[in-house]
């Protein structure tokens, strides 16, 4: 008789080769054809709502790892919700204005001068359409679901009314006002850049030391004597129109070679040698308190004007001479202090860098050209101490990658300080994961400016003022609302198009212009007031979205961009901020902790991953990444999270094949009456149950990645299913230890199923539908199981039996070296009592759960080797092998007849 037809082995159609190469894109066909991201919704109507609202990506360019980890982890967080009862759609959008996409058009040849403003911001529109679509079918293939054909576009006439009507809130609070002030402004794309839009270089520059003749000295300082300034950027000399130093800090009067100096006493030492004066010829002659020196003047070096010495908390022992160079024109303190003493403002630098008639004989030159013109100037007029080149962090335009200077023009501004404490208020009451980052944002908001909202480019939201005959600005309410009314008609485009009398709204007059002569403004709004506007235009606009939303996630580079602006908007104008949380995510580097580079031949794209391997593999990554730091991937990295897959992969396999006769409704053994192992591998797993629902809600992907991994390897892999082999395998199909253990099994496969579906969306997918008598048509339809109670004494019972277990692993190990034994049914096992442990207690066979075919229990075993909670010693197993069961018999009757096997295995076989 062949002994194999008789054995229950398992069978299941669920392959194990995952295959998501081709699987994935099938089976988000069905989702979609099935409308499956509707019918989670339509189940959870009227449930509590939860809302993440996405941070729109800029529609230009293929996705990258970061995008995937982003998208994934949204996907993943709503997914979770989704599966605990939560109301929780899923609205991507894209953020489409602003200069990449102006540059990505001139990089493919179109001329932007040779056609109309309307005309080139429809190309920017065709243009921003191709990538979304192209980013759009990357995050589907992603497994990501949500409102695809439905997304918000920052383009869109309804999301730019409602933008604008945020600007009319904040202008009816009197937050928005215009002004002359430095700013950072890149001479290659000529626009004003917000903080969020620089990144930080290191730039070599031209440091000089410059001397500043006194001219009135009011009684404290001689005239002649030489004020000694220090600075980096020599083109900002032409606009000096004061020195700043400290009040409280002590100045020092010295006379070197003939010729006096001041410099600040604590500076002295590091300015003789960096300016390469002997120290030894260095004779000081008087001594000042910086306040002493207030309302001084000094001759500009090459121009006939005079610089005014002022009075300022910024200067700083740092570096230089603590007399601060000071060009209102030209710097955020100087502005600050220039206005103070009424110096003006002087900014002779025109929008492309080069110097304007202003400047007198540098009229013409670019401003980084003219720094040696000048610094040759200063050394002919005497006034140049010295010049060395330095090499230091600098910011730079992070489109165009070039250096940005500040130059002061007229722009628009949102007032921040008038909202500063409201905002640090809002913060306070916003939920952070990570305490450093409330600190770390409260910090920003409140060392942050006045909000520069206007950009001098076509591609964008206008900004909807206009100038009456005499120049005045009109900025109105009613006014704005009357725009937003009509760009959500007709968008934005007729700014453009239309006069601006077909603009206001009809009679409209204005004392500044009697005869009706109306210009528009031609600056656009700044895109991070598109994007901090969205929880206007998106959340407070659609019906199943909430404001505020309960999270917003994003990379850790928003809480200075999107996390900023849009707490902005939001308290500026509703007092609350637009969200309940806030997460960020670090970077994503290469395997060396290194960024991505073409140049280094480091790329990972997700989409090559994808073809080569699946979603699911990228998706399982994320799962094991520490998503709050930086976070490295190679294809070493991905290997390993490949095998982890197989692993998961392979057990499912294992479990699926193991219930395929078995039936919950018919076969499920109470828990009363389970074996006492099947009940402690039950409440093992209700741990495992409590365990993943905390780190969803924590966020904790990575501590679920580490315990699904010990759970698989060492709970089911080393113990649970290779013991129940025996049972599985050789047992009657109905005997009550089976369907024990079958219960436990099925509810480990469908939970655990139901528990990695947010992840691994198209393999949970997958083992649902090979999983018999489940009802839903999706696992996606499923709900997470409940948080469970946890028999807490029987689990510690099992875990002091579980070690006495690996005592005797470690003994068969031992027994199977010194060739005593093959496999583990070669072995007759003798093991002591162990302490606080009661072997007559356990239900089940030792012989099983030990998997060897006979055990002894022993009160002492001179002759055995002892460890931590037992002495074993192994012999080879007595009697002759069951041909069925391969366990050693010693029965009589396993000899008899033909079929040598067991008397258990005989029963089963005269039972078929």
């Amino acid at each position: 008789m062949d002994y194999k037809d008789t054995l229950l082995m398992p069978k299941t159609k669920f392959k194990m080769r995952g295959g998501l190469v081709n699987k994935e894109p099938q089976m988000q066909k069905e989702w979609a054809d099935a409308n499956l991201y509707e019918k989670k919704l339509k189940q959870n109507e009227g449930n509590t709502p939860y809302v993440l609202h996405d941070g729109p990506p800029y529609a230009n360019g293929s996705l990258h790892m970061g995008h995937a980890l982003n998208k994934i982890i949204k996907d993943i967080i709503i997914r979770n919700k989704q599966m605990r009862g939560f109301y929780a759609p899923y609205v991507p959008g894209w953020d489409t204005h602003g200069l990449p996409i102006e540059q990505a058009l001139t990089n493919k040849g179109v001329d932007r001068k040779s056609m109309s403003i309307e005309e080139f911001r429809n190309k920017c529109i065709e243009f921003a359409n191709t990538q979304i679509d192209q980013q759009r079918e990357g995050f589907k293939r992603m497994g990501i679901d949500g409102e695809w054909d439905n997304p918000y576009l920052t383009y869109k006439p309804e999301f730019e009314a409602a933008q604008v009507r945020v600007l009319k809130d904040m202008v009816g609070k009197g937050l928005i006002y215009k002004g002359k002030k430095p700013i950072y402004w890149s001479p290659v794309s000529e626009s004003s850049l917000a903080e969020a839009e620089l990144e930080y270089k290191d730039k070599r520059s031209p440091s000089i030391y410059v001397a500043f003749d006194v001219e009135d000295g009011k009684g404290v300082v001689d005239p002649g004597v030489k004020i000694v300034i220090w600075t980096t950027t020599p083109w900002t000399i032409p606009s000096n129109l004061g020195i700043a130093v400290h009040p409280e800090l002590n100045y020092v009067q010295f006379n070197y070679e003939g010729a006096e100096y001041i410099v600040a006493e604590g500076l002295l030492d590091a300015y003789c040698e960096d300016a390469d004066l002997d120290k030894d010829k260095v004779a000081r002659t008087r001594e000042f308190k910086g306040s002493e020196l207030e309302y001084m003047t000094a001759k500009h070096p090459l121009f006939d004007r005079s610089s005014l010495v002022v009075l300022g908390d910024h200067v700083t022992l740092d570096g230089g001479t603590g007399c601060v160079h000071t060009a209102p024109g030209h710097g955020d303190d100087d502005f600050i202090i220039g206005q103070k003493y009424e110096l003006g403002v002087l900014s002779p630098v025109d929008d492309k860098g080069v110097f304007t008639h202003e400047a007198g004989k540098y009229e013409g030159l670019f401003y980084d050209k003219a720094n040696k013109v000048i610094t040759e100037d200063l050394e002919a007029a005497g006034a140049l101490v010295k010049m060395n080149f330095i090499t230091h962090s600098y910011p730079h335009d992070w489109r165009s990658k070039t250096p940005v200077i500040f130059r002061a023009t007229p722009q628009w501004f949102a007032s921040i300080k008038n909202v500063r404490q409201d905002i640090i208020d809002a913060l306070d009451d916003t939920k952070f994961q990570v305490e450093w980052n409330r600190r770390r944002m409260s910090n920003m908001i409140k060392n942050r400016g006045d909000w520069v909202i206007s950009r001098q480019r076509v591609w964008g939201v206008p900004l909807p003022f206009f100038y009456a005959e005499n120049g005045e600005e009109i900025v109105d309410t009613g006014v704005i609302e009357h725009v937003a009314a009509l760009f959500e008609e007709h968008g934005s485009n007729i700014w453009f198009e239309w006069d601006a009398k077909e603009l206001l709204p009809e009679g409209f007059t204005h004392q500044g212009s009697p005869d009706g002569g109306f210009t528009k403004e031609t600056d656009i709004m700044d895109v991070w007031f598109d994007s901090g506007s969205t929880h206007r235009g998106v959340l407070a606009t659609r019906d199943n979205l909430t404001y505020p939303a309960d999270l917003y996630f994003e990379g850790s580079d928003q809480y200075r961009g999107w996390f900023n602006s849009s707490i902005i908007t939001s308290v500026a104008t509703r007092g609350i901020a637009p969200y309940k949380e806030l997460l960020s995510h670090g970077f994503v580097m290469d395997g060396q902790g290194r960024k991505m580079s073409k140049s280094v031949g480091n790329v990972i794209l997700p989409e090559k991953v994808m073809k080569q391997m699946g979603a699911d593999i990228i998706r399982l990554w994320v799962m094991s990444s520490d998503f709050e730091e930086d976070v490295r991937i190679s294809d070493d990295i991905l290997k390993q999270v490949s095998e982890v897959y197989r692993k998961v992969r392979n057990t499912f396999r294992f479990l699926l094949g193991n219930v395929a006769d078995f039936n919950p409704a018919e076969d499920a053994i109470q828990y009363d009456d389970m074996m006492e192992v099947d009940q402690f591998m039950y409440q093992r797993f209700n741990e495992m149950i409590n365990l993943m629902r905390d780190c969803y809600e924590r966020y904790d992907y990575v501590s679920m990645y580490q315990a699904l991994q010990n759970y698989i390897n060492v709970d089911l892999s080393n113990f649970y299913l290779d013991y129940g082999k025996d049972i599985l395998y050789i047992e009657q199909e109905d005997a009550h230890i089976r369907r024990s253990m079958q219960t436990v099994l099925y509810k480990i496969v469908t939970e655990l199923n139901r528990l990695l579906a947010p992840v691994l969306v198209h393999t949970a997918e997958e083992i649902h539908r090979h999983t018999p008598h489940v009802e839903k048509e999706s696992v996606h339809l499923e709900y997470l199981p409940e948080e469970a109670e946890v028999d807490g004494k029987l689990v510690q019972k099992w875990k002091h039996f579980m070690a006495v277990r690996d005592d005797v692993f470690k003994a068969l190990e031992v027994a199977r070296n010194e060739k005593v034994i093959g496999k583990s049914l070669e072995a007759k096992v003798y093991v002591t009592r162990p302490e606080g442990l009661d072997f007559a207690d356990i239900n089940g066979s030792l012989e099983q759960l030990f998997i060897v075919s006979q055990v002894e229990v022993a009160d002492a075993l001179p002759d055995g080797i002892e460890y931590d909670n037992v002495t074993v010693k192994v012999e080879h197993a007595e009697g002759t092998r069951c041909e069925r069961c391969w366990n050693y018999s010693t029965a009589e009757s396993i000899n008899e007849g033909d079929d040598d096997i067991c008397p258990r295995c005989r029963s089963v076989v005269e039972a078929l």
